[in-house]
This record gives C-alpha cells, structure tokens and sequence, in this order.
C-alpha cells in the first residue's frame, strides 16, 4: 500500500511540476482556435508531457522491461516534433506501426500471422483514437484517470506490480494533469501526451490478453466511451470520402460541446459513462468472466442508443440553426 501511494502521489508531483515548467514558457507552442477546434483563444499545449514523465519515472523506477519505455520515448519524442511542424500522417502512423510490432514482438513470438498484424492493428489504432478523442477540456485525462485505474486494479491483483505500478502512476499524472486542464484549460496535452496515452491503453490491453490477465472484452469496455466515438466517426467521415485523419468537430464529444457550451458539464458526463463502463468491466471479470462478451455486447448497445440520441439532438440544433430569425412585428 505505501508503495502505491508513493506511486501515485509521485506520479501527480512530478506532472504537476512539469507542467508548471512547461506553462512559463507558455507563449511557444500556442495551439491556435480554428473552425475545427472547440477553444476560441490560444492555449499552450505540450502538458501531456507531465503523464509521459510519470510514466518514464515509474517505470524505470520498478524496472519495467526496456521496451516499455523506450517505445514511450519514441512516441513521445515524434509526438513533440508533429506538435512543432505538423508531420505527414503516413509518417506518424508508420512510426505508431512500428513501435506496435516491436512492443509485441518482445513478449509475444508464437501468434498466427493473422492475430499478430490484428494486433499490431489495434494498438495502432488505439494509439490514434485516443488523439482523435483529445479535443474538449478534462476528457483526455479523466478517460486516463478512469481507464488505467482499473488497469491497475486488475494488474496488481494478477501480481504484475510493475505493470500495476506504471498505471498508478499515470493516474496521479492524470489528476494533477487536470487541475490545469479543466475547463477553462491553461494547456492542453497535445499529441505528446495522447499518443503515449493511446499507445500504453492498447498496448496494456493487448499484453493482458496475451499473458492471461484479463479477457479479450475487457479492455474494451474499459476504453469503450473513447475507441466507440472515434471509431464511428472515422467510419462516417471514411464513407462520404473525407481525410480522415484530418482535425474536424464531427467527434460525438464535440457536438455535445457545441451543442450544450459547456466543456465541464459535457465532461462530467462522460466521466460517469467511463465509471460505469470500467466498473462493470472491473465487476464482471471478478464476478462471472463468462458473461465477459454478453457483457461487451450490452454495453456496445447502451454506447449506441446514447449515440443515436446524440444524433438526434444534433439534427435538432442544426435545423434550429438553419431556420431563419422570427420577425419582430
């Protein structure tokens, strides 16, 4: 117990720190609003690098594997650089590629070809989901906060301390990260800070299916909020032949933002969505693991009738929008 919370209270330390050194410089690296963005005034990105410390520290801290941390660098390294010159997509989303198969390949060697590219697959995509859902104050790193929470919870009771540890770690990060990113946000994580997040929530999940921690379906429903929105909004934008890697404001997140104006309340309601989901996952797999995939399966549903009310209301308000003013007689 002390170990964990000398874990989780250095985790928030140190975030809170770099995030302090990072906003004295706050005029460099200034994420400019535009007609895709939700914020109207700049704000310093870049605070990500707080968690992405944290996690370093812990790891090396509770000797996790080398490849571990190094894959963090990596990402978190060209995750610095796209935030200063905006790198070509095929050039980030090999680098995500790579780093995928690497991680796998260093505790995984006996997988038939086709679950090894689904892997590999599925970090990736992970990795990029959780930079598509980094777009409203406090819902990155509340979805970190909620998920990796219950990823430690599972790793420490299957003995992986180290594992658990690093995910602690991240928690505290996560909660000192959103003192400075709730609404109104004094900075932003950028892509160096949600891409590690991407990348260790689909990679930790792939190991713990891999290693027999959890089930296939766990991960999922503890993320579900997050790959759920992002994964039918690429679809969406990918069948009307849209850039889907290009920024937009079609994320269900975000049309509740535009729709309500407010970032914290929208917020809030997604951390009750993430609680719910990581709960049942965390209730289910200590209960009856066998009803894992029905579980999935019902929560998949709940997440889909919540989106087509989303849809509704968002028809609703751009109708509004598109009727004209009543005259005043």
């Amino acid at each position: 117990m002390k170990e964990i919370i000398f874990l989780f209270a250095g985790g928030a330390a140190l975030c809170w720190l770099v995030v302090r050194v990072r906003l004295l410089f706050a005029r460099r690296g200034l994420d400019q609003p535009g007609h895709r963005s939700l914020h109207t005034v700049p704000v310093p990105h870049g605070g990500g690098l707080g968690i992405v410390a944290a996690a370093l520290t812990a790891s090396l801290y509770l000797g996790v594997p080398a490849f571990w941390p190094l894959a963090i660098i990596v990402l978190a390294l060209v995750s610095m650089l796209d935030d200063a010159f905006q790198l070509p997509f095929w050039l980030r989303l090999a680098v995500h590629l790579g780093v995928a198969a690497y991680v796998l390949s260093q505790f995984t060697s006996d997988l038939p070809l086709w679950q090894w590219c689904a892997s590999i697959l599925i970090v990736a995509w992970a990795t990029n989901a959780y930079n598509f859902m980094d777009g409203a104050d406090g819902l990155a790193g509340s979805m970190a906060a909620v998920g990796f929470g219950a990823y430690a919870l599972v790793l420490a009771q299957a003995a992986n301390d180290q594992l658990a540890g690093v995910c602690v770690a991240v928690v505290g990060a996560s909660l000192a990260f959103l003192s400075f990113n709730w609404h109104p946000a004094k900075i932003f994580a950028g892509d160096v800070g949600a891409i590690p997040l991407g990348f260790m929530a689909g990679a930790f999940g792939v190991y713990g299916v891999l290693q027999h921690v959890w089930p296939a379906w766990f991960a999922p429903i503890v993320f579900a909020p997050f790959l759920a929105d992002a994964t039918v909004t690429l679809l969406r934008r990918a069948l009307r032949g849209e850039r889907v890697w290009q920024a937009h404001r079609e994320h269900y997140y975000q049309r509740m933002v535009l729709m309500d104006g407010r970032h914290d309340r929208v917020c809030k309601q997604w951390i009750a969505l993430m609680l719910a989901g990581a709960a049942l996952a965390v209730l289910i797999l200590r209960a009856a693991p066998a009803l894992g995939p029905w579980m999935f399966a019902f929560w998949m549903a709940v997440l889909a009738v919540l989106g087509l009310w989303v849809d509704r209301r968002w028809r609703a308000h751009a109708l509004g929008k598109r009727q004209p003013a009543p005259r005043l007689e």
